[in-house]
């Protein structure tokens, strides 16, 4: 059985692949190297397990289109910035100081945030006031051609 788990573990980040990044700058210039999360493998995951996150990364969330979008904070180890973005690279709403939460939190007891957009940008906690990022301010990146 620990066999089996150990596969399947091993299965599902093989599944989630390689990250492309992409440089995010906030409205005051700040430069974020970020992740691309443009799979449901890789948004699934997201940025959990993971023990820290520099100011100048994150992870850019890519969904299809402009639309409510809910995000927690299940197995997030670290206090994160939400940043919902619509398809005009505006910002919409931001979720700041979302708290970690840990592999024994229960589920009625982990943080979420609720947001419109067709992008999310996970930043470190207290990244986005720090640097201008509020509600219709722009958020300047170029994705691949094929997203």
């Amino acid at each position: 059985m620990k066999k089996l788990a150990c596969f399947l573990f091993t299965l599902f980040l093989c599944a989630c692949g390689d990250y492309e990044t992409v440089t995010v700058t906030l409205p005051d210039g700040f430069a974020v190297k970020a992740r691309v999360a443009d799979t449901p493998q890789k948004q699934e995951k997201g940025l959990m397990f993971e023990t820290e996150l520099p100011e100048n990364e994150g992870m850019l969330f890519v969904f299809e289109q402009d639309e409510d979008q809910a995000f927690w904070m299940k197995n997030t180890l670290i206090d994160l910035d939400m940043v919902f973005i619509g398809s005009d690279k505006k910002v919409t709403f931001v979720a700041e100081e979302m708290p970690h939460s840990y592999t024994y939190t229960p589920d009625d007891q982990i943080a979420y945030a609720l947001g419109y957009g067709q992008y999310v940008l996970e930043l470190a906690s207290k990244t986005a006031a720090k640097h201008g990022v509020v509600q219709g301010a722009e958020i300047k990146f170029q994705l691949s051609d094929n997203k």
